[in-house]
C-alpha cells in the first residue's frame, strides 16, 4: 500500500465564471475546478505561491493529492490541467479530477534498491548506477504502492536491472511497453582504465607487426 497521500489544500471560490477568477487572481489565489465523481463541480482557489511551489517541485500532473476544502469531504483527486499566462508561464487556472477507489491512473513510483551488500559487483568495487530513481505505473487510486524494490543479491559487475526483472506491485504494470533499464553495476574508474590499459598493449604488437610490414 502507499504512503501517505500528501495533501492540497484548498478554499471555496464564491462565484463562477471569469470575474470571480479575475477577483481570485487579485487576492494572490490561482482559480480552480474540481469534477468528476458523483458530485456536481466546485469551484475552488489556492494560494498561488502554494501552487506555484508544487509545480517546481515537479510531477505535479502525475501526483495523487489527498483534496481538504472546508466544508467538504477529503476527495482523492489528480491534476488534469493546468492553464498558463502565455507571456509570464504562471498558473492562471487549473483543473482537478475526482477519482474513485477502482480509477487507474498513471502515477511515478520510487524505487528503492535493497541488499547492496549482498552484491558480488559492488564487493569488487562496483558502482551502483541509477538510471531511473522513480518509474511511472498506471496504478488502482485506492491501491497505490509505496516503492517499487529492486533486489541487488548476486549481481556482478556489468550486470544490467530492467523493468522486466523487476516483481511488481499488485495491479500495477508500467505505462512504457518497452524493456527499459532501471539501474546497472558499473566498473570502477580505476578497473575501466586498466582494461583500457591492457587493450592498448595487446594491439600495440599488431600496430607494430603492420608497420613493419609497410616499410
Amino acid at each position: 500500500m502507499a504512503g501517505a497521500i500528501p495533501d492540497l489544500h484548498a478554499e471555496v471560490r464564491a462565484g463562477t465564471g471569469k470575474g470571480a477568477a479575475r477577483a481570485a487572481r487579485r487576492d494572490g489565489k490561482v482559480p480552480g475546478v474540481v469534477f468528476g465523481g458523483d458530485n456536481e463541480p466546485l469551484s475552488i482557489q489556492v494560494p498561488f505561491n502554494e501552487l506555484f511551489k508544487k509545480l517546481k517541485e515537479g510531477r505535479f500532473k502525475s501526483t495523487l493529492f489527498n483534496l481538504k476544502v472546508e466544508g467538504h469531504d477529503d476527495v482523492r483527486v489528480i491534476c488534469r490541467d493546468v492553464q498558463r499566462d502565455v507571456v509570464k508561464d504562471l498558473p492562471t487556472h487549473f483543473d482537478l479530477m475526482r477519482l474513485r477507489r477502482t480509477s487507474r491512473v498513471n502515477l511515478f513510483i520510487p524505487v528503492e534498491f535493497i541488499n547492496e551488500e549482498e552484491a558480488p559487483g559492488i564487493k569488487k568495487g562496483g558502482v551502483l548506477t541509477v538510471v531511473r530513481a522513480e518509474v511511472e505505473l498506471r496504478v488502482t487510486a485506492g491501491d497505490i504502492p509505496e516503492k517499487i524494490v529492486v533486489d541487488l543479491s548476486g549481481l556482478e559487475i556489468g550486470d544490467v536491472v530492467t523493468i522486466s526483472s523487476v516483481d511488481m506491485p499488485s495491479g500495477a504494470r508500467p505505462t512504457i511497453d518497452r524493456d527499459f533499464v532501471i539501474a546497472n553495476i558499473s566498473a570502477p574508474s580505476g578497473l575501466k582504465s586498466s582494461e583500457n590499459e591492457e587493450d592498448d598493449e595487446a594491439e600495440t604488437p599488431e600496430a607494430e607487426a603492420a608497420e613493419g610490414g609497410e616499410e
